[in-house]
Protein backbone atom coordinates (compact mmCIF):
# COMPACT_ATOMS: atom_id res chain seq x y z
CA UNK A 1 0.00 0.00 0.00
CA UNK A 2 1.41 3.21 -0.96
CA UNK A 3 2.02 5.56 1.79
CA UNK A 4 0.41 8.95 2.46
CA UNK A 5 1.95 11.63 3.71
CA UNK A 6 0.93 14.87 4.95
CA UNK A 7 3.68 17.97 5.64
CA UNK A 8 2.46 21.67 6.14
CA UNK A 9 4.52 24.35 5.16
CA UNK A 10 5.59 22.65 2.38
CA UNK A 11 6.05 24.44 -0.46
CA UNK A 12 9.48 25.73 0.43
CA UNK A 13 12.87 25.07 2.25
CA UNK A 14 13.03 21.82 4.10
CA UNK A 15 9.09 21.28 3.58
CA UNK A 16 9.68 20.48 -0.21
CA UNK A 17 12.70 18.95 0.34
CA UNK A 18 10.94 16.28 2.17
CA UNK A 19 8.23 16.18 -0.20
CA UNK A 20 10.43 15.63 -2.96
CA UNK A 21 11.81 12.86 -1.38
CA UNK A 22 8.95 11.24 -0.30
CA UNK A 23 8.20 11.12 -3.86
CA UNK A 24 11.08 9.95 -4.72
CA UNK A 25 10.49 6.61 -2.55
CA UNK A 26 7.07 6.09 -4.26
CA UNK A 27 4.34 8.16 -1.62
CA UNK A 28 1.87 10.49 -1.61
CA UNK A 29 2.12 13.71 -0.46
CA UNK A 30 0.19 16.59 -0.03
CA UNK A 31 1.72 19.80 -0.39
CA UNK A 32 0.26 22.75 1.57
CA UNK A 33 1.03 26.34 2.19
CA UNK A 34 -0.62 29.09 3.46
CA UNK A 35 -1.51 30.13 -0.21
CA UNK A 36 -3.20 28.83 -3.14
CA UNK A 37 -0.11 30.68 -5.11
CA UNK A 38 2.66 29.10 -3.33
CA UNK A 39 0.58 25.49 -3.37
CA UNK A 40 0.04 25.57 -7.37
CA UNK A 41 3.96 26.72 -7.58
CA UNK A 42 5.09 23.87 -5.46
CA UNK A 43 2.84 21.12 -6.73
CA UNK A 44 3.21 22.21 -10.95
CA UNK A 45 6.85 21.66 -9.77
CA UNK A 46 6.66 18.46 -8.18
CA UNK A 47 4.46 17.05 -10.99
CA UNK A 48 7.08 17.68 -13.37
CA UNK A 49 9.07 14.93 -12.03
CA UNK A 50 6.84 12.96 -10.23
CA UNK A 51 3.39 11.12 -11.53
CA UNK A 52 0.29 14.00 -10.72
CA UNK A 53 -1.83 11.63 -9.19
CA UNK A 54 0.97 11.05 -6.27
CA UNK A 55 0.67 14.91 -5.48
CA UNK A 56 -1.51 16.83 -4.14
CA UNK A 57 -2.18 20.38 -2.79
CA UNK A 58 -4.31 22.38 -0.29
CA UNK A 59 -3.93 25.87 1.12
CA UNK A 60 -4.13 26.23 4.97
CA UNK A 61 -3.00 28.50 7.51
CA UNK A 62 -2.23 26.23 10.23
CA UNK A 63 -3.24 29.07 12.94
CA UNK A 64 -6.71 28.31 11.95
CA UNK A 65 -8.05 24.87 13.44
CA UNK A 66 -10.69 25.08 10.92
CA UNK A 67 -7.84 25.05 7.95
CA UNK A 68 -6.03 22.32 9.56
CA UNK A 69 -9.40 20.16 10.17
CA UNK A 70 -9.96 20.68 6.13
CA UNK A 71 -6.36 19.90 5.52
CA UNK A 72 -6.59 15.72 6.86
CA UNK A 73 -10.46 15.73 4.95
CA UNK A 74 -8.71 16.64 1.72
CA UNK A 75 -5.87 14.21 1.83
CA UNK A 76 -8.25 11.78 3.16
CA UNK A 77 -10.75 12.07 -0.08
CA UNK A 78 -7.87 12.56 -2.19
CA UNK A 79 -5.73 9.52 -1.09
CA UNK A 80 -8.05 7.37 1.44
CA UNK A 81 -5.76 8.20 4.40
CA UNK A 82 -3.15 9.37 6.07
CA UNK A 83 0.03 7.51 6.87
CA UNK A 84 2.54 10.39 7.88
CA UNK A 85 1.46 13.61 9.35
CA UNK A 86 4.61 16.08 10.00
CA UNK A 87 4.21 19.76 11.23
CA UNK A 88 6.69 21.76 9.60
CA UNK A 89 5.13 24.91 9.19
CA UNK A 90 7.16 27.78 10.58
CA UNK A 91 8.26 31.44 10.91
CA UNK A 92 11.02 32.87 12.10
CA UNK A 93 9.98 36.57 12.29
CA UNK A 94 12.81 39.41 11.98
CA UNK A 95 16.03 39.18 13.41
CA UNK A 96 15.21 41.35 16.77
CA UNK A 97 15.86 41.87 20.59
CA UNK A 98 12.45 41.48 22.04
CA UNK A 99 12.21 44.70 23.26
CA UNK A 100 12.05 45.51 19.88
CA UNK A 101 9.50 43.16 17.83
CA UNK A 102 6.24 44.27 17.26
CA UNK A 103 3.62 42.48 19.03
CA UNK A 104 2.26 41.36 15.69
CA UNK A 105 5.02 39.67 14.76
CA UNK A 106 5.58 37.87 18.65
CA UNK A 107 1.57 37.14 17.58
CA UNK A 108 2.04 35.12 14.52
CA UNK A 109 5.62 33.46 15.70
CA UNK A 110 3.64 31.54 18.66
CA UNK A 111 0.53 31.01 16.48
CA UNK A 112 2.15 29.37 13.88
CA UNK A 113 4.83 27.22 15.61
CA UNK A 114 3.10 26.25 18.59
CA UNK A 115 -0.64 26.95 17.87
CA UNK A 116 0.05 25.06 14.27
CA UNK A 117 1.75 22.15 15.90
CA UNK A 118 -0.82 21.75 18.64
CA UNK A 119 -3.84 21.90 15.94
CA UNK A 120 -1.57 19.27 13.61
CA UNK A 121 -1.64 17.18 16.47
CA UNK A 122 -4.62 16.87 17.60
CA UNK A 123 -6.32 16.83 14.18
CA UNK A 124 -3.70 13.74 13.13
CA UNK A 125 -4.24 12.18 16.21
CA UNK A 126 -7.99 11.96 16.03
CA UNK A 127 -7.93 10.48 12.64
CA UNK A 128 -5.22 8.14 12.99
CA UNK A 129 -6.98 6.73 15.94
CA UNK A 130 -10.07 5.97 14.37
CA UNK A 131 -8.10 4.79 10.84
CA UNK A 132 -6.28 2.25 13.27
CA UNK A 133 -2.76 3.37 12.15
CA UNK A 134 -0.35 6.88 11.50
CA UNK A 135 2.68 8.61 12.97
CA UNK A 136 3.00 12.49 13.63
CA UNK A 137 6.48 14.16 13.86
CA UNK A 138 7.43 17.75 14.58
CA UNK A 139 9.65 19.92 13.06
CA UNK A 140 12.01 20.80 16.05
CA UNK A 141 14.49 24.01 15.35
CA UNK A 142 17.02 26.56 17.25
CA UNK A 143 15.98 26.26 20.87
CA UNK A 144 14.67 22.95 21.19
CA UNK A 145 17.54 21.93 22.82
CA UNK A 146 17.64 25.48 25.15
CA UNK A 147 20.01 27.10 23.97
CA UNK A 148 19.25 30.76 22.92
CA UNK A 149 20.09 32.91 20.15
CA UNK A 150 20.12 36.70 19.91
CA UNK A 151 17.37 38.41 18.24
CA UNK A 152 15.63 34.92 18.11
CA UNK A 153 14.34 34.21 21.27
CA UNK A 154 10.49 34.12 20.66
CA UNK A 155 11.47 31.44 17.61
CA UNK A 156 13.66 29.43 20.07
CA UNK A 157 11.21 29.57 23.06
CA UNK A 158 8.46 28.14 20.33
CA UNK A 159 10.58 25.67 19.56
CA UNK A 160 11.19 24.62 23.36
CA UNK A 161 7.56 24.31 23.66
CA UNK A 162 7.55 21.66 20.98
CA UNK A 163 9.49 19.60 22.08
CA UNK A 164 7.87 19.84 25.36
CA UNK A 165 4.62 19.07 23.61
CA UNK A 166 6.13 16.35 21.15
CA UNK A 167 7.47 14.27 24.41
CA UNK A 168 3.99 15.12 26.41
CA UNK A 169 2.23 14.10 23.27
CA UNK A 170 4.46 10.72 22.70
CA UNK A 171 3.80 9.78 26.76
CA UNK A 172 -0.07 10.42 26.18
CA UNK A 173 -0.78 8.27 23.53
CA UNK A 174 1.73 5.32 24.02
CA UNK A 175 -1.38 2.86 24.44
CA UNK A 176 -3.01 4.02 20.93
CA UNK A 177 -2.07 2.82 17.28
CA UNK A 178 -0.18 5.50 16.51
CA UNK A 179 3.31 7.09 17.20
CA UNK A 180 4.86 10.92 17.58
CA UNK A 181 8.38 11.60 17.41
CA UNK A 182 10.04 14.92 16.28
CA UNK A 183 12.72 15.52 13.82
CA UNK A 184 15.83 17.93 14.11
CA UNK A 185 16.96 18.67 10.83
CA UNK A 186 20.24 20.70 12.65
CA UNK A 187 21.35 23.92 10.59
CA UNK A 188 19.61 24.10 6.70
CA UNK A 189 20.31 26.53 4.76
CA UNK A 190 16.71 27.59 3.69
CA UNK A 191 14.77 31.82 2.63
CA UNK A 192 14.34 31.16 6.26
CA UNK A 193 17.92 31.67 7.37
CA UNK A 194 18.73 34.02 4.72
CA UNK A 195 15.99 36.76 5.09
CA UNK A 196 16.87 37.26 8.44
CA UNK A 197 20.20 38.69 7.27
CA UNK A 198 18.53 40.87 4.61
CA UNK A 199 20.13 44.45 4.38
CA UNK A 200 23.05 43.76 6.83
CA UNK A 201 25.55 42.59 4.30
CA UNK A 202 28.05 42.51 7.00
CA UNK A 203 26.96 40.39 9.48
CA UNK A 204 25.69 38.25 6.66
CA UNK A 205 29.28 37.90 5.53
CA UNK A 206 30.37 36.75 8.87
CA UNK A 207 27.41 34.34 8.90
CA UNK A 208 28.07 32.90 6.10
CA UNK A 209 31.47 31.90 7.25
CA UNK A 210 29.36 29.98 10.25
CA UNK A 211 27.37 28.57 8.03
CA UNK A 212 29.77 26.91 5.84
CA UNK A 213 31.01 24.61 8.80
CA UNK A 214 27.68 23.80 10.58
CA UNK A 215 24.74 23.81 7.97
CA UNK A 216 23.83 21.80 5.23
CA UNK A 217 21.47 22.24 2.17
CA UNK A 218 18.25 21.15 2.08
CA UNK A 219 19.08 18.00 -0.80
CA UNK A 220 21.34 16.76 1.78
CA UNK A 221 19.49 16.84 5.05
CA UNK A 222 16.18 16.13 3.51
CA UNK A 223 16.96 12.17 2.03
CA UNK A 224 18.17 11.25 5.49
CA UNK A 225 15.30 12.34 7.79
CA UNK A 226 12.60 11.07 5.35
CA UNK A 227 14.53 7.31 5.16
CA UNK A 228 14.49 7.76 9.00
CA UNK A 229 10.95 8.30 9.09
CA UNK A 230 10.10 5.87 6.75
CA UNK A 231 11.66 3.00 8.67
CA UNK A 232 10.85 4.14 11.69
CA UNK A 233 8.38 2.56 14.39
CA UNK A 234 8.83 3.50 17.77
CA UNK A 235 7.25 5.92 19.62
CA UNK A 236 8.78 8.84 20.82
CA UNK A 237 11.77 9.40 19.19
CA UNK A 238 13.91 11.85 17.86
CA UNK A 239 15.34 12.05 14.18
CA UNK A 240 18.29 13.62 13.74
CA UNK A 241 20.62 13.82 10.65
CA UNK A 242 23.62 15.64 12.69
CA UNK A 243 25.97 14.37 15.02
CA UNK A 244 28.76 15.85 17.42
CA UNK A 245 31.08 13.57 15.29
CA UNK A 246 29.93 15.41 12.45
CA UNK A 247 30.35 19.03 13.86
CA UNK A 248 33.66 18.01 15.34
CA UNK A 249 34.78 16.86 12.05
CA UNK A 250 34.06 20.26 10.05
CA UNK A 251 35.72 22.51 13.06
CA UNK A 252 38.95 20.74 12.82
CA UNK A 253 38.91 20.17 8.68
CA UNK A 254 37.79 24.14 8.32
CA UNK A 255 40.85 25.91 7.87
CA UNK A 256 41.97 23.41 4.95
CA UNK A 257 38.08 23.40 3.68
CA UNK A 258 36.60 25.02 0.56
CA UNK A 259 32.97 23.96 1.48
CA UNK A 260 30.22 27.29 0.22
CA UNK A 261 27.23 26.51 0.12
CA UNK A 262 26.01 30.08 -1.28
CA UNK A 263 28.31 29.25 -4.45
CA UNK A 264 25.37 29.95 -6.36
CA UNK A 265 24.12 32.89 -4.02
CA UNK A 266 23.05 36.03 -6.53
CA UNK A 267 22.92 38.70 -3.90
CA UNK A 268 22.55 38.56 -0.29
Amino acid sequence: MTRTVVITGSTRGIGIGMANAFLARGCSVMISGRTKEDVDRATAVLRQQYPRQNISGYPCDVQDPGQVESLWRKAVSDFEHVDVWINNAGVSGDQQVISESPPAQAESIVKTNLLGVIYGSQVAARGMIEQGHGSIYNMEGMGSDGRMHEGLVLYGMTKYGVCYFTRGLAKEISNSPIIVGSIRPGMVVTDLIIRQYEGRPEEWKRAKRIFNIIADRVEVVAPGLVDQVLKNNRNGVHLSRSTGWRMLFRLIAQPFSHRDLFEHETSS
